[in-house]
């Protein structure tokens, strides 16, 4: 017996598991997707002779337990990041090669090397006590959502180059200066994905592995099972509700009636659509403070990765910009050479407001600086500005600015009547990660079930 039928807005990840197992549970599914793809925020790319990019999400690591058996399922194979050799790491105006395992740490001055390992300590200790479920019930919650990570790492670390590590690891985490978000959150975000330094690392840790052809074929193969339930081009505007069902209106007209709705945008953009009845002041006021992160991707492409013949990992990370962090994401056969590198937080903003040629040779400039001269003879530039996708507004995911946890954090995974949310940012496992958006999809899924 088809126990009715459910509207998915997106399809993302989140969309995409959601009404799988929607599908799986009898229901019947209808996926609108604004955009003329599948994936979200996993978009795949290719260079001029065909080797796949991921300008969006892509890499999974352990304890990710779903993305994993969810390649399984879908028929396709991971290969690691290539991680052999050692990484740059300039920090303090200092240039060390630091070796490329999992706890290693840069030649620095010893009293700098003390202040980040007890800054280390002293955050996943506080970390593992925010309850996953309910961050705002954390012992001094209150105190550590009205403060922001900046004013944390200011009251726990002595050292400037220790300071900066932290600020460094916020860019690259959050895509966002530590400035801009709580340090509840980052405490909660860090502990969702098993610690600080996990998130950080890759071997063993959130950037240990690639899919084979890019992250986008596992949207590509789940759409591909679902068939014409995913309808493209189809941005929904406005979502009606009262006790008989819901109705999904696009923006081309379009009318999609069903017994309950998912939505799995971000949260602003999910804050930006109509509703009929109006939503609840708390979870609307939530979404106007739910910022997304501000971050470029790009890539230059070389005949060769001629930094592993220098024993270099590709990957650096460096206090100043505009590209701070990079890897080495060169297919599984090694040619041809690319080198990711990310623009994020401030540098993003002010960088996005330049031409694609003056951050092309900033780029390189700073690949040079980190891997020698063959940094600037790129043979080609390719660049994803998630903060100018309209169906994004930004990347990788939105991080709650201070007091919000406390004040709303209740408000972001209860549905509204039959509106249900999932995503990324709804996960109370790997917040933020492709493994959090499709295990919310999931999860959220077998609770409309189970409201059917």
């Amino acid at each position: 017996m088809n126990p009715g039928h459910v509207v998915v807005v997106g399809a993302g990840l989140a969309g995409l598991a959601a009404a799988s197992r929607l599908r799986k549970g009898g229901a019947e599914v209808t996926v609108l997707e604004a955009r003329s793809r599948v994936g979200g925020r996993i978009e795949g790319g290719r260079s001029s002779d065909g080797t796949p990019v991921e300008l969006g999400g892509q890499w999974i690591g352990p304890t990710q337990d779903r993305m994993y058996a969810l390649v399984e399922e879908l028929g396709l194979e991971t290969f690691p990041t290539y991680n052999e050799g050692k990484h740059v790491v300039l920090l303090g105006n200092r240039t060390t090669r630091m070796a490329s395992a999992r706890g290693a740490v840069p030649r620095l001055n010893p009293f700098v090397l003390v202040d980040i390992f007890q800054g280390l300590t002293r955050f996943t200790r506080l970390a593992k006590r925010v309850p996953l479920d309910q961050p705002w019930s954390a012992p001094g919650a209150e105190s550590l959502d009205a403060q922001t990570f900046e004013t944390w790492i200011r009251r726990n670390l002595r050292t400037q180059t220790g300071r900066m590590y932290f600020r460094v690891a916020c860019e690259a985490v959050f895509a966002a200066e530590a400035s801009d978000l709580s340090a509840l959150h980052a405490l909660f975000y860090a502990h969702a994905g098993t610690d600080f330094e996990g998130l950080l690392s890759t071997d063993r840790g959130a950037q240990q592995d690639r899919v084979v052809g890019g992250s986008i074929r596992l949207c590509e193969v789940m759409a591909e099972r679902l068939g014409p339930a995913v309808r493209l081009g189809e941005p929904v505007r406005r979502i009606d509700q009262d006790g008989s069902g819901v109705r999904a209106t696009t923006r081309t007209g379009q009318v999609v009636e069903g017994d309950r709705v998912v939505v799995t945008l971000p949260p602003t953009l999910a804050g930006r659509l109509e509703y009929g009845p109006q939503l609840p002041s708390w979870r609307d006021q939530l979404t106007q403070r739910l910022p997304a992160g501000s971050v470029i991707k790009l890539f230059a492409v070389y005949d060769e990765p001629f930094w592993r013949s220098d024993g270099l990992t590709g990957q650096a990370a460096s206090d100043t910009g505009p590209v701070k962090i990079t890897f080495d994401n060169s297919p599984p056969s090694g040619r041809p050479g690319i080198l990711l590198g990310f623009m994020e937080g401030s540098d993003a903003r002010r960088w996005a407001r330049s031409t694609e040629t003056e951050r092309r040779d900033a780029a390189l400039g700073c690949f040079a600086r980190y891997f020698g001269p063959k940094g600037r003879r790129a043979e080609e530039y390719i660049e994803r500005d998630w903060m100018g996708e309209e169906f994004s507004r930004g990347c990788y995911g939105a991080h709650f600015t201070p007091g919000v946890w406390t004040a709303y954090g209740p408000a972001l995974r209860q549905p509204i009547g039959r509106i249900h949310f999932a995503g990324a940012e709804h996960a109370t496992i790997w917040n933020g990660y492709m493994e959090g958006a499709v295990r919310s999809g999931e999860e959220v899924a077998d609770d409309v079930l189970s409201a059917l």
